[in-house]
C-alpha cells in the first residue's frame, strides 16, 4: 500500500474499530494511535451479535481507571472532542455517580453540559465534592463571561443610548451632533457650507435612574440545563448595568427569586434545581408582581412551554402583560443546541396573540435585549436572525 492508502487505512481503522482489522488488511495501530484507540474503545465498543450498532462500555466501576481514561482522552482529543465523550460516558456508562468524587471532577474536561449535570446533582452532592463542582461552574461561568458579559453590556447600553433620545435638549453638551445633522440635511446652505438645523436630537442617558426594568423567568425542568446555565451568566451582566434593574426568578412547580446573588452568577446557578415538574402559569405570576413600570419592562421567559399548571390563565397572563405595554419575549431555548422538544400547541397560542417563541443562541442574545429595549419587531428581528444562520 502506498502512504496515501496507508493513511486512509488507518483514520477508518480508528473510526471503525479492532472489528474492521480484517477488513482493512490487519492495519495496525501503534503508538499514540494505540492509545486514541484503546480510549475509543473503552467507550464505544460494539455490544453483541444481536445488537451490532449498539455499544457497551469497558471502563468499570473503578474511580482511578475512569480517572485514568479521562486523562487519556484530554491528551489524545482537541477539547470539543473531550466534551462530546464525557457526555456520551455519562449517559452511555451511567458516571453520574463517579462526579460527586472530587478526583473525578479534578480530570475532566468543564463544559456548559458538564455544569448542567453538575447542577442536577446538587441537592445530593457530598460536602467533599461540592468546593470541586464550584471550582469546575466557576471556570465555565468565567469562560462565559468573558466572551458574552462584555458584548451584551455594550449591545444594551448602545440601546437605550438610542432609546432615550430627545427632542429638545436643554444642554449643549446633551446634543447629538451626528443625528441632529443627518436629520437636518435638507436646512444645508452650501453659500454658508452650514446647516441650519430646525430641530435638535439629545442624549437623555445622562439620568442615572432606571430606565428599563428586566425580568427574566427561567424553566429549570432538566431539559433546559444549558439555558439554565446561560441565563445566571447574562443576567449578572444585566444585573450590573445601573440603567437596568434585573430580576431573575427559575421555576419548576415552585418559583424561587434568585435576584439577590446576581452579584454572582455561581451562587446563582447552585440556588437553581434543575429536574422535576412545570408550572410556568406560577412564575408568570409571580412575575407580573415584579414589573412597576409595564411600557418600560422586559419580560423574558425561557421554557419548553410543556405547561403543568393552568394552560388558560398563562396565555390569559401573558396577554395581559402584553397588552399593558411590557415587551414579552418568549425563548424555547438559550443555547447552542437550537430548540428542544417544546409545546407547539402553546408556541402556537402564544404567536396568535403576537408572542413569537423560538430558541436563541447565546452569541445573539445582546442583540435580542437590544431590540427589545429599542421596542422592535421581535418576531420581524428574529425570521431576519434564522434567515442570516
Amino acid at each position: 500500500m502506498n502512504a496515501v492508502s496507508d493513511e486512509r487505512a488507518r483514520r477508518w481503522r480508528l473510526v471503525l474499530g479492532g472489528e474492521a482489522d480484517q477488513s482493512l488488511g490487519g492495519a495496525a495501530l501503534g503508538g499514540d494511535d494505540a492509545a486514541m484507540d484503546a480510549a475509543l474503545a473503552a467507550l464505544y465498543d460494539q455490544g453483541g451479535q444481536d445488537e451490532p450498532q449498539e455499544r457497551r462500555g469497558g471502563l468499570g466501576a473503578s474511580a482511578p481507571r475512569v480517572a485514568r481514561w479521562l486523562g487519556d482522552i484530554r491528551t489524545y482529543f482537541p477539547s470539543t472532542v473531550v466534551q462530546v465523550m464525557q457526555r456520551d460516558a455519562i449517559e452511555r456508562l451511567n458516571l453520574t455517580r463517579l462526579l460527586l468524587e472530587p478526583e473525578m471532577l479534578e480530570a475532566v474536561e468543564p463544559d456548559v453540559h458538564l455544569v448542567g449535570t453538575l447542577l442536577s446533582l446538587n441537592r445530593v452532592m457530598p460536602e467533599q465534592a461540592r468546593a470541586s463542582a464550584r471550582a469546575v461552574v466557576r471556570k465555565v461561568v468565567a469562560d462565559l463571561e468573558s466572551r458574552l458579559a462584555q458584548r451584551t453590556k455594550a449591545a444594551v447600553t448602545g440601546a437605550l443610548n438610542r432609546a432615550a433620545r430627545v427632542q429638545r435638549p436643554r444642554r449643549a453638551a446633551d446634543i447629538d451632533w451626528d443625528r441632529t445633522i443627518r436629520a437636518n440635511l435638507r436646512n444645508y446652505l452650501p453659500e454658508h457650507r452650514t446647516v441650519v438645523p430646525s430641530r435638535l436630537i439629545g442624549y437623555a442617558r445622562r439620568q442615572q435612574a432606571v430606565q428599563r426594568e428586566v425580568v427574566l423567568c427561567i424553566d429549570q425542568s432538566g431539559s433546559m440545563a444549558a439555558s439554565v446555565v446561560y441565563s445566571g451568566v447574562f443576567g449578572a451582566a444585566l444585573a450590573s448595568m445601573r440603567a437596568l434593574r434585573t430580576s431573575l426568578v427559575v421555576f419548576d412547580t415552585a418559583v424561587v427569586d434568585l435576584t439577590e446573588e446576581l452579584h454572582d452568577p455561581v451562587e446563582v446557578l447552585f440556588g437553581t434545581q434543575l429536574g422535576g415538574g412545570t408550572d410556568i402559569n406560577r412564575a408568570i405570576a409571580y412575575a407580573q408582581g415584579l414589573v412597576t413600570r409595564p411600557k418600560d419592562a422586559i419580560f423574558v421567559l425561557v421554557s419548553d412551554l410543556y405547561e403543568g399548571g393552568i394552560r388558560e390563565e398563562m396565555l390569559r397572563r401573558v396577554a395581559a402583560m402584553k397588552d399593558a405595554g411590557v415587551q414579552v419575549v418568549v425563548l424555547l431555548a438559550l443555547s447552542d443546541e437550537g430548540a428542544p422538544a417544546y409545546d407547539h400547541d402553546n408556541a402556537a397560542a402564544l404567536a396568535a396573540m403576537g408572542v413569537p417563541a423560538f430558541a436563541c443562541t447565546p452569541d445573539v442574545f445582546p442583540d435580542l435585549m437590544a431590540a427589545a429595549i429599542e421596542r422592535r419587531d421581535i418576531k420581524a428581528w428574529s425570521e431576519r436572525v434564522a434567515r442570516k444562520s
